[in-house]
């Protein structure tokens, strides 16, 4: 059987550090890059993203988006970096953020989460703003493939929290309810559930919800949009270990030079563990 993806994402970080490196090949990086905006451009920066840094991250974080608006042939390329990536030792999480009901959400899990897909990837984002019941294919499915979810609990953007903090009858919000899901997904697991929640790392202080979910946490927000790494325990408390912080543009604004985008990764990787607690 293959070995559930909270195992191998504990492994992982133990071995190489938390740190999530997303590939984001939006229009102006590209350009940034000196790279043209199309195809070419699109697989050559993907490319050099993962040979600079596959050998060294715990996590890749392709945004299918950004591949997508390419058509066909950018999705090519996304399964393509998806292949390299993971083949090279790293994991790959996938930052699609599907969210549907019944066999469409079946037909999405089976686009990321189906074992011999093009597109099979350790992990990927979802969306339970349908009802968190509408993820139960994709659980099912990641279960069945030793992968993973991250599901969209407490968002870093500002209107998130019009639903994520919304109270609901029983006087628990949205957010909480979700994280509250995760936790029973993840009992009994060791030494790490597979289904975890996206948290910001934007959001200060969160010491009123319970992080403790036996799984990961995604925090998006480390470095463009202002969080620091120093900044990760007093968000995340007691379950800071279980933290995978995400950088984008902090890491990949330093490409294409290989060496320059290996050390912006090193950096942000001493970083979080220098903000870690002892063990």
């Amino acid at each position: 059987m293959t070995e559930p993806f909270g195992a191998r994402l504990r492994h992982a970080m133990d071995e190489r550090g938390p740190l999530c490196v997303g590939i984001d090949p939006h229009a102006s990086l590209l350009t940034e890059w000196g790279l043209t905006d199309d195809v070419s451009g699109l697989e050559r920066f993907s490319r050099t993203v993962v040979e600079a840094l596959s050998d060294r991250v715990a996590v890749f974080k392709p945004q299918s988006a950004f591949f997508e608006r390419f058509g066909s042939r950018g999705v090519a390329v996304l399964e393509k970096t998806v292949q390299e990536a993971r083949a090279a030792g790293a994991l790959v999480l996938m930052d699609a953020k599907r969210g549907d009901i019944g066999s469409t959400m079946a037909a999405y899990a089976e686009a990321f989460l189906r074992k011999d897909s093009p597109l099979f990837s350790d992990a990927l984002t979802v969306s339970p703003y349908l009802g968190y019941g509408s993820l139960s294919p994709a659980i099912a499915l990641a279960r069945e493939s030793g992968a993973g979810l991250f599901v969209l609990a407490l968002t870093s953007n500002p209107e998130g929290g019009e639903v994520q903090h919304a109270v609901r009858a029983d006087g628990r919000n949205v957010g909480a309810t979700m994280l509250a899901h995760l936790a029973t997904e993840n009992t009994g697991e060791e030494p790490l559930g597979s289904f975890g929640a996206v948290v910001g790392a934007t959001l200060g202080d969160l010491s009123t919800y319970d992080l403790d979910i036996n799984g990961p946490l995604l925090a998006p927000g480390v470095g463009a949009q202002g969080a620091t790494p120093a900044d990760l325990p007093r968000v995340f408390g007691a379950a800071i270990r279980n933290v995978v912080p995400n950088v984008s543009r902090g890491v990949l604004r330093h490409g294409p030079d290989t060496g320059a985008l290996r050390d912006s990764a090193e950096r942000f990787a001493d970083e979080i563990w220098s903000a870690l607690p002892s063990a």
